[in-house]
């Protein structure tokens, strides 16, 4: 089983150094970060929709003839959307209840 917030070492079943522990901003070889997985999702996304977008309109012009291509690319952006969507209300939520959280 693969660990995706890397608290299990390579071997799967040690935990992190101590040096991982007192310093929360390393981060496992080769993993992006937050920021960078979140940003590389959003392009994706974006490019989704770009291409969605570019499909319907050479449907519309006459240069596509296939609507199956362009329902697939519709529902592709949209579904990419949701997920989007669904990632940034967890985070949101996370995000309200460490406010809620008194020191």
């Amino acid at each position: 089983m693969s660990d995706p917030i890397g608290l299990i070492g390579a071997s799967g079943s040690t935990p992190m150094r101590q040096n991982q522990l007192n310093n929360p901003n390393t981060k496992p070889d080769g993993a992006p970060s937050f920021k960078e997985a979140l940003m590389k999702s959003l392009e994706q996304v974006n490019e989704a929709q770009q291409d969605a977008d570019r499909a319907v309109e050479d449907l519309v012009t006459g240069k596509r003839q296939d609507v199956e291509g362009v329902i697939l690319a519709t529902r592709k952006a949209d579904t990419a959307f949701q997920m989007l969507q669904s990632v940034r209300n967890k985070v949101m939520g996370a995000y309200d209840e460490i406010k809620s959280i008194r020191v």
